[in-house]
């Protein structure tokens, strides 16, 4: 029996979805359709342990090649299956479950596993018809639902670490900070070596692939997100929009702001849509997408609204305005504590992103 969460149901109701609707809608910041902006769908690709499958659409009928046969499904069983599994996801109020009607609907069009095996940011592979260039590229696009809980853009890691040099501070105190263990710790621990005389200064990423990865996107990332990651853990302020209007204002790095530039916002976005499209702080980032065609959004009503990034303002938009940082375990990730290195005492915090919903 096939048993997932409501986000790993979602890329099976995305599937059906999909092709029962024939189209890719394409989406704003707001999560509202974009009416003249739609990619007719002519294939979706899927990678199963038995093989490659194909489902093509042809009017009413989606054609299921890869096997020894070739399965003719009409687009309105697609249809009653995706409301269905809809109901299904929404109803349920298991961390896993199964669908039994579905998984036997699965299994009769070569569909045996809820994630198809793919690369590490493309959960669905779709090739499109782009009426404005007349051409039909094939695209990765990984999926976002807001079913369940909402999913993290950046997951948490040592390797996520900003290491800050704490100068002008009694080394007698340490004890008194470390043992700080209110429900907003971290907070309550700046707020105290501050409080005590202490002057926190961006050090260095903890990481130094993640460290380098920050530089190929732009050399100014490392201190950016240095200052965006102390404000937020400073402050009650989490969503990614408000903290870049913030230091927007601070203009910490001293850019040239007579004209208005937006140096700032700028920089976060193309830094968040690197990580929505391949980059991993453990791995060294080349530039090269895997999610070749963006995101899919499965929202609370069941609507997929497409986030291309052919569509780069728009997508850039969603990215900036939906989404916040958040307090990863400081145990598991070794951070929120001051320490002596080299006779210099310092104080790692964490960055993790997670979309608001």
């Amino acid at each position: 029996m096939i048993t997932g969460n409501k986000g790993e149901w979602s890329e099976i109701y995305a599937l059906f979805k999909l092709l029962g609707d024939k189209k890719l809608q394409s989406g704003d910041e707001n999560f509202e359709k974009i009416e003249n902006l739609v990619y007719p769908i002519l294939r979706i690709l899927r990678t199963e342990t038995n093989g490659d499958f194909e489902y093509s659409i042809d009017d009413d009928i989606v054609l299921i090649s890869g096997s020894d046969e070739v399965l003719r499904i009409p687009i309105s069983e697609f249809k009653e299956k995706a409301t269905f599994l809809l109901n299904s996801i929404k109803s349920n109020t298991e961390r896993t479950f199964s669908v039994p009607e579905i998984e036997e609907f699965m299994q009769s069009i070569n569909c045996i596993s809820l994630k198809a095996s793919s690369s590490a940011k493309t959960d669905i592979t779709i090739v499109v018809h782009d009426q404005r260039t007349g051409q039909q590229p094939t695209l990765g696009f990984s999926i976002k639902s807001q079913l369940g809980s909402p999913s993290t853009l950046l997951n948490a890691g040592k390797t996520t670490n900003f290491c800050f040099k704490v100068s002008n501070f009694k080394p007698e105190n340490i004890n008194k900070i470390n043992t700080i263990s209110t429900k907003s710790k971290i907070k309550d621990r700046i707020l105290k070596i501050k409080e005590l005389g202490g002057v926190f200064e961006f050090s260095n990423t903890e990481n130094q692939i993640f460290s380098n990865n920050l530089v190929l996107i732009d050399s100014s990332l490392p201190k950016i997100l240095s200052k965006l990651v102390f404000n937020f853990y400073s402050d009650s302020k989490t969503k990614i929009k408000e903290l870049v209007d913030e230091i927007e204002i601070q203009n910490p790095l001293n850019f040239d702001t007579s004209n208005h530039h937006q140096f700032y916002t700028y920089k976060i976005k193309r830094f968040l849509t690197d990580v929505a499209l391949g980059m991993m702080p453990s791995k060294v980032w080349t530039g090269e997408y895997d999610a070749t065609g963006g995101y899919l959004v499965v929202k609370g009503n069941g609507e997929i609204l497409c986030y291309h990034i052919y569509n780069k303002n728009e997508f850039e938009n969603y990215l900036i305005n939906n989404t916040k940082l958040e307090t990863a375990s400081s145990t598991r990730h070794d951070f929120g504590e001051l320490f002596k290195k080299n006779g210099e005492l310092f104080f790692k915090l964490n960055l993790q992103i997670r979309f608001l919903k």
